[in-house]
């Protein structure tokens, strides 16, 4: 009886080992065009909504970082739950990045219904926009299970502000096992991205009785944002690029703009001040190829990271509600 319990228990260990695997071919045969199916329907939506690849990346991020890549950022609030994407951090996650998911998924489950979870479509589809957009192929690999649990109050914290130091953002993506280094490489994808004017005005408007805006900021630049920015108080919505170099190309010129005055968070300015991370920026304004190759590591770890697999998860047949 002994002997049996004990073969029981080797082969329960055995199936849960083989259920928390992920791999890249995961769906070759439950849903054999999946990542095809992904691949059109992002790549239709980045063309009729050029914001979508930045927008999608950042609610990928906005994902992972909380409490790992299981999609509890797509839940819809109700009556008696206020969720993630309800939070104040998640308030200014654009639409397009929800719209190009719900689609993804309803084509997906038309093909293969039950088959593939939300977590999985986020995060092919982040990297197949990054990709379009001139930047690093990764692996992502697949099996992903989507979230039973969402709650706005829990994401407090656990995401980078823009008015962080180095010292918390460091001490943030150190807490989920980032380096510094990955830490830099992973804010890269700024190269595509934009923020809303409340985000850093009060460092261009009367930042001081001796300046109208932070010294770190190069005054034309300033200048410039200060023009972009006039109606931000009456449109809060109201957005920048955070490389105005090429906003519409994921490359290395938002390291390269960090020297010159160009960056336009106080984490930006943070970033190339700092001894700890300087060097990194400093690598990767000089060598995209270097660039290139830690972000797309560090996007295959964050795309693991906290994930929920085999029976702890779920395949919603919605992204936006729980089964």
């Amino acid at each position: 009886m002994a002997v049996l319990l004990i073969l029981f228990l080797v082969l329960l260990s055995s199936s849960a080992s083989i259920e928390s695997r992920l791999y890249t071919n995961y769906y070759s045969k439950s849903c054999p065009r999946f990542t095809q199916i992904v691949q059109d329907i992002v790549t239709n939506k980045q063309i009729s909504t050029p914001t979508t690849a930045a927008a999608t990346l950042r609610l990928f991020f906005h994902d992972c970082l909380h409490n790992g890549c299981d999609a509890s950022v797509l839940i819809s609030s109700t009556h008696f739950n206020k969720a993630e994407r309800d939070a104040d951090i998640n308030l200014s996650l654009p639409g397009d990045a929800f719209d190009v998911v719900v689609r993804a998924k309803t084509a997906v489950e038309l093909a293969c219904p039950g088959t593939v979870s939300c977590a999985d479509i986020l995060a092919v589809a982040a990297r197949d926009l990054v990709t379009m957009m001139g930047g690093p192929y990764y692996n992502v690999p697949l099996g992903r299970r989507d979230g039973k649990s969402s709650h706005a109050a829990a994401v407090d914290g656990t995401l980078p502000l823009p008015t962080m130091t180095i010292s918390q953002l460091i001490e943030l993506f150190g807490s989920r096992g980032f380096s510094a280094q990955e830490m830099v490489a992973l804010t890269g994808a700024h190269t595509i991205g934009f923020s809303h004017c409340k985000e850093f005005t009060a460092a261009i408007y009367n930042y001081s009785s001796a300046a109208q805006s932070d010294p770190e900021y190069n005054p034309r630049y300033a200048a410039g944002l200060r023009n972009a920015c006039a109606d931000f108080q009456k449109n809060p919505t109201l957005s920048v690029f955070n490389d105005i170099m090429t906003p519409n190309k994921f490359d290395n010129a938002y390291f390269q703009n960090l020297p010159k005055g160009l960056g336009l968070l106080k984490s930006d300015h943070a970033l190339f001040n700092d001894p700890r991370t300087r060097p990194f920026v400093e690598l990767y304004a000089k060598d995209q190829g270097k660039f290139f190759y830690a972000f797309a590591r560090a996007m295959e770890k964050l795309s693991v990271y906290g994930i929920q697999t085999g029976r702890k998860g779920e395949i919603r047949r919605r992204c936006d509600e729980f089964n």
